[in-house]
């Protein structure tokens, strides 16, 4: 815009002066054209607008200068001005981008993760001096930190904590590091979302043999608790059966016995003559009893 008011004042001026000598009216006219459109550049080329949700970087003869905001910003005509945008912007690092780490073990797993971050205004100059453009910012400052930062968190848990147990914990470790790691560089990291992390196939078989292991441990520990409780079962019943006994053995004397067998006697006989012979301890010659008679 300068270089064309540079272009129309001195079109203006030869105009004006070649009008004069010759005294033609058209010419002055198109010299005022000229000019005013001249002016119109110069105003131009002095402002400059900066769309929403952006911020502007100037750099005048390789000096950077202050932040420009949104809006309307007066400038010189020989400043350039590099924008970044200020809405969040997602880092996917899955697919070829996914981030292969180690656990504290050794075991190998792929790691997808997105990082959602956005540039800080006010850091704006800060951001140019490190990157100097938006797609720089991602490429030399957040893809490359952030991988790192994943793959040292991962190296301080095991692999069963990595893609099962502890994977909200490892989630959070790794969002407030990128944050901190980021935020003095004028990045700002909103989220961080691991979502998915996937075991080496080495690591896998590894994974199904343990499994295999502690399923065949638990049933064996089932099957040992079951005898457990079973013989547990049989010393009970055994000892309930021998209390019965001691018991029944205690109250049964010679005289009850003696009793009891003359009333068996007694009743048997009642139906059918019975063969008897002396109850107890009592000596005596057999006897044929039979109640039927009267």
């Amino acid at each position: 815009m300068f270089v064309l008011f540079i272009i129309l004042v001195i079109a203006a001026a030869v105009m004006y002066a070649v009008a004069r000598g010759g005294d033609n009216r058209g010419l002055k006219i198109g010299a005022l054209g000229a000019l005013l459109a001249g002016l119109f550049s110069g105003v131009a080329s002095c402002v400059h607008v900066v769309s929403a949700y952006e911020v502007g970087v100037p750099v005048t003869f390789g000096k950077v200068g202050s932040p420009l905001t949104s809006g309307v910003n007066l400038t010189s005509p020989f400043t350039s001005v590099t924008t970044f945008s200020t809405r969040p912007v997602d880092l996917n690092l899955s697919d070829k981008d996914v981030v292969e780490v180690r656990s504290s073990q050794g075991g190998v797993m792929y790691a997808e993760l997105t990082v959602k971050w956005a540039v800080t205004p006010a850091k704006a100059v800060e951001l140019y001096r490190l990157a100097g453009s938006e797609d720089a910012i991602q490429q030399r400052l957040v893809f490359p930190d952030s991988r790192e930062i994943v793959r040292n968190v991962f190296a301080r848990h095991t692999s069963e904590e990595g893609y099962t147990s502890a994977r909200e914990k490892i989630n959070a470790e790794i969002g407030e590091l990128i944050k901190e790691r980021l935020a003095p560089r004028g990045i700002d990291v909103t989220t961080v979302n691991l979502r998915n992390v996937k075991p080496s196939e080495k690591l896998q078989d590894q994974i199904d043999r343990k499994i295999q292991q502690q399923q065949a441990t638990e049933r064996a520990t089932e099957a040992a608790r079951t005898a457990k409780a079973e013989a547990e079962r049989r010393r009970i019943e055994a000892e309930g059966i021998a209390k019965a006994n001691r018991i029944l053995s205690e109250s049964l004397s010679d005289k009850v016995l003696t009793n009891q067998c003359i009333e068996a006697f007694r009743e048997a006989a009642a139906k059918n003559p019975v063969y008897a012979v002396p109850c107890g301890s009592g000596t005596g010659n057999p006897l044929i009893v039979d109640g039927t008679r009267n």
